[in-house]
């Protein structure tokens, strides 16, 4: 064998994960639906002017299923497993503090929402990687729901002040 061949057979093996078409095939659609569902709930916080928009929103979402989906191919246990997820809740509970902003006084603090967005996010990557993908998209539109209609019956006035001016 020369080197060649011993390169290409390394190669293979390197990429053998997704051998099969049917494991190409979840794992292309689980990574393309915690993309689009991140990015969904990022759209929204980039409608309302926030810092942390589609992309981050999309990446935590993702990272957040590329976690799980790698243990989960490994034949990871439930202890294993829930580590991880753990993991991932405190990591990006990180991530979410460095979006909060706290002004002079107790009631000037903006990006809360923003934080706890990208932490459902997370959850719903975790979700997304676990094969969950309907408990993922219901979750994604109950996320919407909070984001986006309930400032609305809360405060009808939220939606139209300008994006510094309107408490988070």
């Amino acid at each position: 064998m020369d080197v060649y061949e011993r390169i290409l057979t390394t190669l293979v093996q390197e990429f053998s994960d997704l051998a099969q078409v049917e494991h190409i095939t979840r794992a292309t659609l689980r990574l393309v639906l915690a993309m689009f569902l991140g990015g969904l709930l990022g759209y929204e916080r980039e409608l309302m002017g926030k810092a942390a928009g589609m992309r981050t929103h999309m990446l935590v979402c993702l990272g957040a299923a590329i976690f799980v989906m790698a243990l989960e191919q490994d034949g990871a246990e439930a202890d294993a497993m829930s580590r991880v997820i753990q993991g991932i809740a405190a990591g990006v509970g990180f991530l979410g503090a460095g979006t909060i902003l706290k002004g002079q006084n107790i009631s000037d603090v903006k990006g809360l929402t923003t934080a706890a967005g990208l932490w459902a996010s997370a959850a719903i990557g975790v979700a997304v990687g676990l094969g969950r993908e309907a408990t993922a998209v219901l979750s994604t539109v109950i996320v919407l729901v909070v984001l986006h209609l309930m400032p609305l019956m809360v405060d009808p006035g939220t939606r139209t002040k300008p994006d510094d001016q309107a408490g988070e």
